[in-house]
């Protein structure tokens, strides 16, 4: 059998395809993620978006609209006094957004898990809670003490916590 040129070149052009697809991403997933690819989990990491462009621009406006009445925060600590609930989350935002500027907010999404009413996991209902693992890369602009802009970075990993309105998926805790 002889090889020319040009059945070579198609030969390697078909092979590195196929390696480049395959490694693309885990069959099943959402590009970039271990999370299974499902319109359920797509819409979750949309609204996921939406929380994190809306700290790059510093709106608690915007934040607030995705926050449940229900949102409850408990900052991680045993501690009840910096326990805050919806009705503060505007202030505690509007608060940190005022020291900071030139936000670059990066989350990482490593994991979601989803719990509805009756066990019902599979089905989407009023209710349904979905628990997002994320990893966060930030980095920020605030003024020292001289008030000179000082830039600072920030890697945390948190837990967000969706419920579903019956509309749209709404943050219950972790912003």
């Amino acid at each position: 059998m002889i090889l020319t040129r040009h059945t070579i070149l198609v030969a390697a052009l078909v092979a590195g395809a196929t390696t480049l697809g395959a490694c693309a991403k885990p069959p099943g997933r959402i590009a970039g993620t271990q999370i299974p690819d499902d319109p359920v989990n797509r819409a979750l990491l949309e609204r996921l978006e939406d929380y994190r462009l809306a700290v790059e621009r510093r709106d608690a406006d915007a934040l607030v609209l995705m926050a449940s009445p229900e949102y409850w925060e408990d900052r991680g600590t045993t501690e009840a006094k910096d326990d805050y609930g919806f009705d503060k989350l505007r202030w505690v935002l509007a608060g940190r957004f005022q020291l900071a500027s030139e936000i670059r907010y990066s989350m990482r999404y490593d994991k979601i898990r989803r719990v509805c009413p009756g066990g019902h996991n599979d089905t989407i209902e009023k209710g349904c809670r979905a628990h997002v693992e994320v990893q966060i890369d930030a980095s920020y602009t605030v003024n020292d003490a001289r008030g000179e802009p000082r830039r600072e970075d920030m890697r945390d990993q948190n837990e967000m916590v969706l419920e579903w309105s019956g509309d749209q998926w709404m943050f219950v805790s972790g912003m």
